[in-house]
């Protein structure tokens, strides 16, 4: 592709997707720690519509069927959202952090740092239905797409991995990816990433390569993976064995990245913005949030 045709697309990009969009709407959910909202942007206007009122602290979010699960880490609570509304808060957990959704769209399991372990949540009912300790302060979490096995990284900078079976909710395994691990990802191609707390580098099914500022976040595509590094305002989209397709500038601070429907987000905590991207890289939009951003998750229409 030469620059010329590179640009036409580059500009034709947000109308494409406004076009396909409002037949079929779409929004993200971005937690605004410090405000105690969601804000609901819709990915057709690229604007905030919407704000849902919730507990305070709401940082790490995803979606789970049609319900967005919520972690509240300096409360100890979980929420799930519907539509418009909080329909259940759950308590007893200590510092829940981040969310994996089962391919069921009911089930979801919680990291909670704080008791150093996984809890196995049903979001319809808005109960927890078990937890499993694990040996270290549980953060990032990733599921296969059978939804049997979880990884775990044992911290934000952890020497350890664990894996966990689902079916009965038991630690397995523990892995050393050979750096300080962050973030933990299952590709669609079968391959775990693990992206580092504390060195410029990440692993794809165990073999190290070279990586941005740590620490790196990772999401999928079919056919890609898309790594953030919030501390040098990059996010880069590589081939599933990690060569680099294309780098792209984000605001510093944008740690957390998600994708779906063939779009990219990634909210910034420094600078208040969703930046959305499409899937070559390209940056749609980047609208103006709130004063820190933690999270983000696509969502569907909205009912009250």
């Amino acid at each position: 592709m030469n620059r010329r045709d590179f640009l036409a697309l580059a500009a034709a990009a947000p109308f494409a997707w406004r076009t396909v969009l409002v037949a079929s709407p779409l929004h993200a959910f971005v937690t605004c720690d410090a405000e105690a909202r969601l804000a609901v942007v819709d990915l057709a206007s690229f604007r905030v519509v919407h704000s849902i009122e919730t507990h305070p602290d709401p940082r790490a979010v995803e979606l789970v069927g049609d319900r967005a699960v919520v972690c509240h880490t300096a409360t100890g609570a979980v929420s799930i959202v519907e539509g418009r509304r909080v329909r259940h808060v759950l308590r007893g957990f200590t510092e829940p952090r981040y969310v994996a959704a089962h391919p069921d769209g009911r089930h979801a399991f919680v990291t909670d740092s704080g008791r150093s372990g996984v809890v196995a949540v049903d979001a319809v009912r808005g109960l927890a239905l078990g937890r499993v300790p694990l040996p270290g302060w549980a953060r990032h979490i990733t599921i296969d797409r059978s939804g049997s096995r979880l990884w775990v990284a044992l911290g934000s900078a952890a020497e350890h991995v664990a894996v966990v079976e689902t079916a009965r909710l038991r630690h397995v395994a523990t892995l050393s990816p050979g750096f300080a691990a962050h973030d933990v990802g299952y590709a669609p191609d079968r391959r775990l990433w693990v992206t580092a707390g504390d060195a410029r580098e990440l692993a794809v099914a165990g073999v190290r390569q070279a990586a941005d500022t740590a620490p790196q976040h990772v999401t999928f595509a079919t056919d890609r993976a898309y790594v953030t590094s919030g501390d040098a305002g990059i996010l880069r989209v590589l081939t599933l064995s990690g060569r680099l397709l294309h780098s792209t500038q984000v605001p510093v601070g944008s740690y957390n990245v998600q994708h779906g429907y063939g779009l990219v987000t990634t909210p910034s905590l420094d600078h208040g913005t969703l930046t959305v991207i499409d899937r070559h890289g390209v940056v749609l939009a980047r609208v103006s949030v709130a004063g820190s951003c933690h999270d983000a998750c696509f969502y569907g229409s909205l009912t009250a």
